[in-house]
């Protein structure tokens, strides 16, 4: 997940008074200090920063705390609760008669965000779609856009060779105005001068948007806030989405200086691909970058064709340890349908499965094996597949040829699906994580302590 050196610097900084059941006020001294340098890391505003510490602080010395918990607890809950009044509530856009106008600077990704914004309606909501490409400043907008959304059949209005922004945008209203949803992709610049300004303020009034959003790079960090202040006094900003957050380690200069213009974050990008935007949920959001996972953002990631009893029935034979390698395939289609292995573990909780601390090397091997595991069920029967036990050396000759493989990785699987198995049993003879996959099972909010910040 993006902002990982920020959930770092937290666990180290909670870390100082782990275990205390009383307040010392050299280590309370201590615990902010460090709390405070973590978010500064990140790049959060400074005066936000020492607030939000401020706040941390006189709660910890002044709220009652709940009997059995420690301060740690106490002061992630805290921390939680801060965090996401800092960054305040999302809000949904109603996917019908709406004309959104996209702005922000050059080169912050806004043209892609179009695309991803797009699709998102188009996926989510199944409405009638439609783009009109109206930078006119930088050559091949409409084609990217165009080649973007290839694959969908959202309408997509340019004209390549007219020069006047805002005549584009009066044919592209003429012409796709009837669609549910219209955005307006517009031309960005390095600053926000005078003739973007100019151009900005006709589109605006022409188009009568009703949403105005401003795409900011979360590599800006702590420049967010005036870039966001002088696009809101301009069109008034009704919604904001950064970009790139899941490349950087100062997206937090990004979260927190934007959420003071008013103007809350609507939506993240977090990768490449067109479907790759996130709705921004702030309680989600937190609980993510604190590791307390976000099962009600996996879920909403799932797409529509996901077998939800089938992914129950499924987890419920893991639980009890009785899975098969067609469980296990079936297991890993799901896990395809939802996303890359580093995005699904950036959505449970950092102890879950003892995954939490895999680097990124260590997520990619896994995700080369899942593949390279699927092509391999792929070649064997059914009875294999539910009888892996049975697999003897002819079989697993025959399998490999059959996969492209050799007959190690066959066997390598075979292992894997074992220790999966034996990992099932030891979990869930364990009360705690057995409550905990519980829980997520039903989509219950859990217990901090059940993520190692308990006594």
């Amino acid at each position: 997940m993006a902002l990982d050196g920020l959930r770092s610097g937290i666990f180290s900084a909670l870390s100082k008074i782990k275990g205390r059941t009383k307040l010392d006020e050299g280590e309370l001294a201590d615990m902010i200090k460090s709390l405070r340098r973590a978010l500064q890391e990140a790049d959060f505003n400074v005066r936000q920063t020492k607030e939000l510490t401020d706040r941390v602080e006189d709660r910890l010395r002044n709220d009652e705390r709940r009997p059995g918990i420690t301060f740690q607890t106490q002061a992630m809950n805290i921390l939680y609760t801060e965090l996401v009044r800092m960054l305040g509530d999302s809000r949904e856009v109603r996917p019908h008669a709406q004309t959104i106008l996209m702005v922000g600077l050059y080169g912050q990704g806004k043209t892609t965000t179009t695309a991803k914004l797009a699709e998102w309606y188009r996926r989510r909501h199944g409405v009638k779609v439609a783009v009109i490409e109206a930078d006119v400043h930088r050559p091949g907008a409409y084609h990217q856009l165009k080649q973007l959304l290839e694959d969908t059949n959202i309408v997509v209005y340019g004209e390549p060779d007219e020069k006047d922004a805002p005549t584009i945008v009066r044919n592209g209203l003429a012409a796709v105005g009837s669609a549910d949803i219209v955005i307006v992709d517009t031309a960005g610049r390095h600053q926000l001068d005078q003739d973007l300004v100019k151009e900005l303020e006709y589109i605006s009034k022409l188009c009568q948007a009703t949403e105005r959003f401003l795409v900011i790079d979360a590599q800006v960090g702590q420049a967010a806030g005036p870039v966001a202040a002088s696009f809101h006094d301009l069109v008034n900003v009704t919604g904001v989405i950064v970009t790139k957050l899941d490349g950087t380690a100062r997206g937090g200069g990004a979260l927190s200086a934007v959420a003071t213009t008013g103007a809350p974050i609507m939506y993240l990008g977090i990768g490449e691909k067109v479907a790759d935007l996130e709705k921004f949920e702030s309680d989600g959001f937190i609980s993510r970058l604190l590791g307390m996972g976000d099962i009600k953002g996996l879920i909403d990631l799932a797409p529509e064709d996901l077998d939800e009893a089938e992914a129950m029935r499924i987890t419920e034979r893991m639980m009890t340890g009785r899975f098969t390698l067609n469980d296990m395939y079936k297991q890993m289609e799901m896990m395809s349908k939802v996303g890359t292995v580093d995005k699904l573990l950036s959505f449970l909780p950092t102890n879950m499965f003892g995954m939490g601390g895999m680097t990124k090397g260590q997520q990619e091997d896994m995700q080369g094996n899942l593949d390279k595991f699927r092509i391999i069920m792929d070649s064997m029967t059914n009875f294999e597949k539910d009888n892996p036990k049975s697999m003897k050396a002819e079989r697993i000759r025959r399998i490999a040829r059959g996969a492209g493989v050799n007959e190690k990785e066959v066997r390598e699987l075979i292992s894997q699906w074992g220790r999966s198995k034996k990992m099932m049993k030891g979990m869930t003879s364990n009360r705690k994580m057995s409550r905990q996959m519980k829980q997520m099972m039903k989509g219950n909010d859990m217990d901090m302590d059940d993520f190692g910040m308990g006594a």
